[in-house]
């Protein structure tokens, strides 16, 4: 899927700046069935040297999502959307 946010809304969601200074202004995401998914692999991400942006948490829209930003400080989204069928 190709999702398309105003800038200034995803960076909010990321919670991070949306002044250009680290954000780039794309987020990659991973879509997985579970919370308890969400929380496995941010806790993998980080232990393997990832920096945790945004703790997974119950979000707005009504799924649970966390961010992490990868070695080159690309910002990864992990969530479990409730709406979707991922089967």
């Amino acid at each position: 899927w190709l999702s398309l946010y105003p800038k200034e809304r995803l960076a909010q969601d990321a919670t991070v700046s949306s002044d250009g200074s680290g954000f780039s202004g794309i987020t990659l995401e991973h879509n997985v069935k579970t919370k308890e998914e969400v929380d496995q692999i941010i806790e993998s991400v980080v232990k393997a040297g990832a920096r945790l942006v945004k703790k997974p948490q119950e979000v707005s829209w009504g799924g649970y999502s966390g961010y992490f930003a990868d070695p080159d400080g690309y910002l990864w989204e992990v969530a479990c959307n409730p709406f979707t069928d991922l089967t």
